[in-house]
This record gives structure tokens, C-alpha cells and sequence, in this order.
């Protein structure tokens, strides 16, 4: 999956914004104002932070050479994955909607009811 691509498709889900918040370079993805997604613009190969349940997290870091526990995030929660490995775009799409869907199950309920009637 290309980053055109995996904007695209982040863009589309319900309640998304993207932001540069840290420079003008990492690529962050938002819904209703929490993260689910971050990437850097800069780097010499495509990867992308996304959240994960943290025993997923260690089964998909042991699965895939790809999954990496997330750079300069809480390796507990977050995974750095190649976007130009042998995971295909369906298994990436996958673990961008496990990212997306923990945070939106994380919303305080005003919040979520907020994103519900999006």
C-alpha cells in the first residue's frame, strides 16, 4: 500500500481528520481528536504507528518481521509496521481498522454518541 493509498483510506472512516501537530513532516491521523494513526513524511521507507491491543500486539510482532513495537510511542500499545513488506493491503487495512476501532471504543460516551451521529 502506497501513502496515497493509506491516506485515502483513513480520510474515508467516519469522524477522521489529518494533522501535522508535531511538524511538518509527521503525518498524524485523528478521530474525534484522538490519534489512531501517525506517520513520518520524511523517512526513507514507509512505515506507520498504529495502536493495537497489547496482546496482539506481541503475537503480530512475533507473526511479522514487518510489525516492529512502536518507535518513540508506548510499546505497549503501539506497533511501527512497514507499509512495503510482504503484508498485503487487506492485512493492512485490517490493522488500521483495529487502531481506529480501539480508540473509538476508548471515547468517553458524550464522545462517541458525538461520532454515532456523524
Amino acid at each position: 500500500m502506497d501513502i496515497e493509498t493509506f491516506r485515502a483510506y483513513c480520510l474515508a472512516k467516519k469522524g477522521v481528520e489529518e494533522t501535522f501537530p508535531f511538524d511538518d513532516v509527521t503525518l498524524v491521523f485523528k478521530v474525534m481528536g484522538k490519534i489512531f494513526a501517525i506517520t513520518g513524511l520524511d523517512n526513507s521507507t514507509f512505515t506507520v504507528n498504529l495502536k493495537c491491543d497489547p496482546n496482539r500486539a506481541i503475537e503480530l510482532r512475533e507473526q511479522y518481521p514487518e510489525v516492529q513495537p512502536g518507535w518513540h510511542m508506548n510499546k505497549q500499545h503501539w506497533n511501527t509496521v512497514s507499509f512495503e513488506g510482504s503484508l498485503g493491503d487487506r492485512s493492512l487495512k485490517e490493522l488500521i481498522d483495529h487502531s481506529y476501532d480501539l480508540i473509538i471504543k476508548s471515547l468517553p460516551k458524550k464522545i462517541r454518541q458525538e461520532w454515532e451521529q456523524l
